[in-house]
């Protein structure tokens, strides 16, 4: 409750750790507003109540994937049809990366990730997807063995991080692309140590590495040595090999 002060000549209520004074006084107490069955339900969509959400998801994450064992995280485009070789190579290196000893964890979504997925467990392997809340959602491939949703990207993002040794990276789009540029602006700012990354495919990434070299180092906006932060191949076995090379078991 609020309590006047004579000698400040306002009124001051403490809720917790929170000081309010003045017009800010709220009346109640925080137990009457908890047990009240009536009133504005809008509390729901409010700043304080998202962090309890967002602080929910970082627990179910970590009490979901705290005992994985090694793991690599595997990206690529949800729009990768069945019936291509970027596909038929997602199962590859999801069962070359599970015969490596790693588990393999996507977006959880089709497409790449599926293949992925899909590679991992038929090699009998632990497949894991991490989805997203979209408008467009497709929920998680069937060849997910753990999977988590997440409401907030950027949760979803410290997961794939946190409980990967390094990543994959297939031809993509956007999100793909989101994903290759965080974990290289990690790596490149020393927030994680002893992260290899790995292009998978060429001909897709080779303008994107032009353009890195050719504008982005070339206009002094990059080191040149930002560009040993990743690897290209076109073979699944070297993929494997420099993306596990420096991990610890």
């Amino acid at each position: 409750m609020g309590n006047p002060d004579g000698a400040r000549g306002w009124e001051e209520q403490r809720q917790g750790p929170v000081l309010r004074r003045r017009d800010q006084v709220q009346p109640g107490t925080t137990d009457q507003r908890l047990l009240d069955t009536e009133g504005d339900s809008e509390w729901v969509h409010t700043d304080p109540w998202r962090v309890m959400r967002i602080q929910s998801e970082f627990v179910e994450g970590f009490g979901a994937l705290a005992e994985l064992p090694s793991a690599i995280s595997v990206f690529g485009s949800a729009r990768t049809p069945q019936d291509t070789p970027e596909y038929e190579a997602g199962i590859r290196i999801g069962n070359a990366l599970v015969e490596a000893g790693f588990a393999v964890i996507t977006g959880g979504g089709p497409g790449a990730m599926e293949a992925a997925n899909r590679g991992a467990r038929e090699a009998g392997g632990i497949s894991v997807g991490l989805g997203i809340e979209l408008p467009f959602e497709q929920g998680l491939n069937p060849h997910v063995d753990i999977g988590v949703n997440f409401r907030y990207f950027f949760v979803r993002k410290t997961m794939f991080v946190k409980y990967a040794s390094g990543f994959v990276v297939l031809p993509g789009g956007l999100g793909t692309l989101d994903e290759l540029f965080e974990a290289l602006t990690l790596v490149q700012t020393g927030k994680v140590t002893r992260f290899p990354i790995v292009l998978f495919g060429s001909a897709y990434w080779s303008g994107l590495v032009d353009w890195l070299r050719d504008t982005v180092v070339a206009q002094g906006k990059a080191s040149e040595r930002d560009l040993l932060l990743f690897h290209v191949t076109d073979d699944v076995d070297e993929a494997v090999a420099l993306v596990t090379k420096e991990t610890s078991r």
